[in-house]
């Protein structure tokens, strides 16, 4: 299946997006006195610790550099995909919340990657806190959506930052992961990558923009049938009507052929290093 997955997602890598233009990728925490008292500290202290420990997340699965699969770090569950929604929340009619709780609601989980010129909204800053406040994590999918290859390295840093600068001021956190728009990146980007701490993430395959697939039950049933599904597949879909429409179908039926979504913290990123 990995043969499949690595002949196939290359077709795939370079079309997702094509609202625009298509493009290639070169291969991103009762007081009380005396003795009482140290000891209601030592125990504050100690719960402390504790949650702090708790909070920690041990990772299970990396992101293939190549292939954009998800892969067991040692012996976690191979039978895995990951749910990724990409150009969130795009107006006029974002569907991002709606999709975020249909996901919730089937118990699994999902990355919501945002594009930045879109967070300078109100409602939109309002849609990704919630869908942040939900447990979902957010990632980067640059500003205005250009291919990052046609721009100066300067160009690009504005464009990974700005967005990065955004969701942490919505969120108080920032992105681990970047998707390039029309999955198209150079060594620049890398670059970019490394230096703000996040994981370059592509996709194994995604429809929901091609014609033919732009509708509930055609979308629905290529997710949970594509030829590309495989262990670790890393399946890009967008804030889109049909898309909201059939997630809750595309789960029921990933599961059917054996496979869970895998919890997005649980992938690994350099932002502690």
């Amino acid at each position: 299946m990995k043969k499949t997955v690595a002949i196939l997602s290359s077709v795939f890598l370079l079309a997702a997006c094509q609202d625009t233009t298509d493009a290639t990728q070169e291969s991103v925490v009762n007081e009380e006195s005396g003795q009482t008292q140290v000891s209601t500290v030592e125990s504050v202290e100690s719960e402390a610790v504790s949650s702090e420990v708790q909070e920690d997340v041990a990772y299970e699965y990396e992101i293939n550099p190549d292939l954009y699969t998800v892969v067991p770090i040692d012996d976690a569950d191979t039978e895995v995909v990951l749910l990724t929604f990409d150009d969130a929340p795009q107006p006029p009619n974002s569907y991002t919340l709606d999709i975020a709780q249909t996901v919730q609601d089937k118990g699994a989980n999902a990355i919501f990657f945002v594009m930045g010129q879109f967070l300078e909204e109100p409602e939109a800053k309002e849609i990704i806190k919630t869908v942040y406040d939900m447990g979902f994590e957010i990632g980067n999918h640059s500003y205005s959506h250009p291919d990052l290859t046609t721009l100066t390295y300067e160009e690009q840093l504005a464009e990974i930052t700005k967005t990065s600068d955004l969701v942490e001021e919505i969120t108080g956190e920032r992105p681990r992961f970047i998707r390039a728009p029309y999955g198209s990146y150079n060594s620049e980007t890398e670059a970019i990558a490394d230096g703000e701490n996040m994981t370059i993430m592509n996709w194994t395959y995604g429809y929901d923009w091609v014609d033919g697939y732009m509708e509930e039950d055609a979308i629905a049933d290529i997710m949970i049938n594509a030829p590309e599904l495989g262990s670790g597949g890393n399946l890009l879909m967008h804030d889109r009507q049909w898309t909201s429409a059939a997630i809750s179908r595309i789960i029921d039926g990933l599961r059917d052929a054996g496979y869970e979504m895998v919890d997005p913290t649980l992938i690994a990123s350099p932002e502690e290093a």
